[in-house]
């Protein structure tokens, strides 16, 4: 089994950042990808990036060149640097890890970005 546990959400303006972070516990042998995921108000759940054990990374369109994954395999855990956020980007933030073919979440953390 796997705990995850977020922090790092917020409120801030357009064009701020914020840096989420992701911490594994329990069974964080073999973790391979590391994920973070996003669900906007009256919206389903989309994934946001992702990063294999050995850095690769890769991001959905509407992040690119704002969003930067990164993980520090020794504390197991996954970060997200969000930078010149818009107001589209209000989401609750979840980080999404697989183990043992099982999919565990954490709990997710609320970033709002409104003026």
């Amino acid at each position: 089994q796997v705990q995850l546990v977020e922090s790092g959400g917020g409120l801030v303006q357009p064009g701020g950042s914020l840096t989420l972070s992701c911490a594994a516990s329990g069974n964080t042998l073999s973790l391979n990808s590391m994920n973070w995921y996003r669900q906007a108000p009256g919206k389903g759940r989309e994934l946001v990036a992702t990063i294999t054990y050995g850095g690769r990374t890769n991001y959905a369109d509407p992040v690119k060149g704002r969003f930067t994954i990164s993980r520090d395999n020794a504390k197991n855990a996954v970060y997200l640097q969000m930078n010149s956020l818009k107001p589209e980007d209000t989401a609750i933030y979840y980080c999404n890890v697989l183990h043992g073919s099982r999919n565990y979440w954490g709990q997710g953390t609320q970033v709002a970005v409104s003026s």
